[in-house]
């Protein structure tokens, strides 16, 4: 291939923002479509089926097929709604013609992890979909949703035949309902969104600090003490809805630390004499239940007994995370108990590590009592832990490897914090057994997955859709997929795909950040306000809990940084952009550069963005100074106009073939330094790639 048309392709794919993977694939899949998870094989024809004005099913497999009638029901709906015609019902047909025809050998047990394997072949005769368990044949109608496709007036899926099972048996998402309360359509429609990637175990944290959230008909006040809950018949309903697609529900209740919210409603479980409210920060208190009462054991037996019938599951989350141990180290009462029952050090200091795995020890006995594996975070692994309780490790890949280590099942949620704000490739490419594991492969085998999490601190029941979707994904093609599939612009191109698709499902990842610019805007130029915010993401990590506004659990989640992507794509398309225009730089030679149409289109792109980004500080200026909820965010609508100038400046130099000058490059870098502080708890998503062209 010549070096122009090498240049021509690679541009290309660049001006179309969407790279062309296999020039840089690390992925030995042939082609991967509009598939997210990428399945482990699939071999695509020329041809198609097309539908028509009906949709027959037939069903083969055991009698109690109750279990995929409704999920059945529920695509053909989804498909009379995709093709515009409510004439489009789901027949079930016992014999003859078929559109989809499915066999499946037995009812799946959820419990036990069990088989997901599915074949799937489309012909232009008709669809046939295979699997051991019904649970297959649901991951194979996650597959086929996504194979659907229009040309013209026609609705269609492509011939293809599939093969597939996941790499991982748990796929979780944890979705934290303490924080901030997620009502039940809420927790609906992201199951949806789950079964939809492959995804297939709902970690439900239900109790925290700020509130307990599950009705108690034996301790009453549990509930109450921290405002909406949700009934029995709710949490029945969840569970029901879940298994009907395919997903366990696991619920959490934390303990002994996070555990404010039970003290407000029972202080008599209390480490110090003191009294409590439901706290009202999201500060960690460190504040813990007394491990040397009985009287405390007496009350979570309650509490578990009532609580454990309500979720089938086997395996139940007790939390044990974040409790550094001060309020036992402070009490007099607790010190005396320890030194008595040896759990203070030669130094005569606290055990904490000590203490709180007798706590563990003693929560199990009643889990094991109600017939439930233990789950904890990875400070619970310590000596003497049962072999079966499963290690979730969040600070880091160590406790996962000690966990296995030690004959503990894992599972690795340290890298797939998604309230983090992180990009979906960094998820992507954080991998539960990288190739340097230093496990062996019976150790390996017992890492059962990974789970995303989604801490709601800062995502209430109107945005956590934005914030979980669509780099939940990403997450669910690492633990689905194979471990070569790691192509991250075909990722992106494919994700973009997925999000569309949520948006048929009823998720409001899109349409709920809009609504918000809308009202922030105040009916004035809301493209404007959407301008600036497509370029904006909140602060990374744990930094918005310390710049300089205070959040309470009734803080309205409504300002701009609350609107703005967790991930840009605005700015990472910009970024896609400037660094091809560095690879053309490398390849071109110059005295030929930006001669061609592709090297020209792609300057167009990147002037035209830059300009639209320059302007815009003009036109957002009124409503910045009118808009008491927008004035905050001034100081990032100026630098993005003075930096997209310099942008501009040094696009315009490389077109001419000059250098810019060593002073010019300095300021212009101190420009962006300053560019880069946050204000509102948001910071300009643009300002690294800007900095990359500046230093071309």
């Amino acid at each position: 291939m010549s070096v122009s048309l090498r240049l021509s392709c690679f541009l290309l794919a660049l001006l179309l923002l969407n790279p062309c993977s296999r020039l840089t694939a690390q992925n030995p899949v042939a082609d991967t479509r509009v598939l997210l998870p990428v399945p482990s094989m699939a071999q695509w024809g020329t041809s198609r089926f097309v539908l028509k004005d009906h949709w027959r099913v037939q069903l083969q497999g055991p009698k109690a097929d109750s279990a995929l009638r409704p999920t059945l029901t529920q695509f053909g709906a989804w498909l009379g709604q995709q093709t515009n015609d409510k004439r489009l019902r789901t027949e079930f047909v016992g014999s003859g013609a078929a559109d989809l025809t499915i066999y499946y050998g037995r009812l799946g047990q959820l419990d036990l992890l069990d088989e997901e394997m599915y074949s799937l072949r489309v012909t232009p005769m008709g669809i046939s979909l295979s699997a051991n368990t019904h649970l297959g044949v649901l991951r194979g109608l996650a597959t086929l949703r996504q194979l659907l496709s229009t040309d013209k007036k026609e609705h269609m899926f492509a011939e293809v035949d599939i093969a597939d099972s996941p790499r991982f048996k748990w796929r979780g998402l944890l979705i934290d309902a303490a924080r901030h309360f997620m009502p039940v359509a809420v927790i609906k429609r992201n199951l949806d969104a789950m079964a939809a990637v492959k995804l297939n175990v709902l970690h439900w944290h239900l109790s925290d600090d700020q509130a307990f959230r599950v009705e108690s008909k034996v301790l009453p006040r549990l509930h109450q003490v921290g405002g909406q809950y949700y009934t029995q018949a709710q949490v029945r309903e969840i569970v029901r809805y879940a298994a009907q697609h395919g997903i366990r529900v696991i619920p959490e209740f934390d303990m002994p630390g996070h555990t404010t919210s039970w003290l407000a409603a029972y202080p008599e479980l209390a480490s110090i004499d003191s009294t409590y409210g439901p706290a009202q920060t999201w500060r960690t208190l460190n504040i813990a239940l007394d491990p040397t009462k009985e009287t405390t054991y007496q009350l979570i037996d309650k509490v578990l007994a009532e609580m454990t019938p309500l979720f089938p599951d086997p395996y139940f989350h007790i939390g044990g995370d974040e409790n550094d141990g001060r309020q036992w180290r402070r009490s007099p009462r607790i010190m005396a108990w320890s030194k008595e029952n040896g759990f203070l050090k030669a130094n005569g200091q606290l055990d904490k590590h000590g203490l709180q795995t007798y706590f563990n020890r003693r929560i199990l006995q009643f889990v094991t009592k109600y017939h439930k594996k233990m789950v904890g975070w990875d400070e619970i692994l310590g000596p003497g832990l049962p072999e079966d309780a499963v290690i979730q490790s969040w600070r880091g890949r160590k406790g996962l490897y000690d966990a296995v280590k030690q004959g503990h099942a894992a599972l690795l949620s340290n890298g797939y914090y998604l309230d983090l704000n992180y990009s979906a490739a960094t998820y992507y490419l954080n991998d539960p057994l990288p190739a340097d594991a230093p496990l062996t492969a019976s150790q390996q085998g017992m890492v059962l997955g990974g789970e995303a999490t989604m801490w709601a601190e800062f995502a209430d029941s109107v945005i956590i859709d934005s914030r979980i979707w669509p780099r939940a994904a990403a997450v669910a093609e690492r633990l689905w997929s194979a471990t070569y599939v790691r192509d991250v612009p075909d990722m992106y191109r494919r994700l973009a795909l997925v999000s569309a698709e949520l948006e048929t499902l009823g998720l409001q990842h899109r349409q709920a950040p809009e609504q918000l610019l809308a009202r922030l805007a105040g009916g004035r130029d809301v493209a404007a306000v959407r301008t600036l915010a497509g370029v904006l993401e909140p602060v990374k990590e744990y930094k918005r809990h310390f710049q300089g506004f205070t959040y309470t659990p009734s803080t309205p989640l409504t300002r701009l940084v609350d609107a703005a992507p967790a991930e840009s794509e605005a700015a990472r398309q910009f970024g896609v952009a400037v660094d091809g225009l560095a690879e053309y730089l490398k390849m071109a030679p110059a005295t030929e550069r930006f001669k061609g149409a592709s090297s020209k289109s792609l300057l167009s792109f990147l002037n035209a963005q830059l300009r639209t980004w320059q302007t815009n500080d003009q036109r957002l200026q009124p409503l910045l100074v009118q808009g008491a909820n927008l004035w905050e965010y001034a100081p990032l609508s100026t630098q993005l106009r003075l930096i997209s100038a310099l942008g501009l400046e040094r696009l315009q130099m490389l077109e001419k073939g000059t250098a810019p000058s060593a002073a010019w490059q300095a300021a212009a870098l101190k420009q962006l330094d300053a560019a880069k502080a946050p204000a509102g708890q948001a910071e300009l998503a643009v300002v690294g790639h800007l900095r990359k062209l500046i230093s071309l």
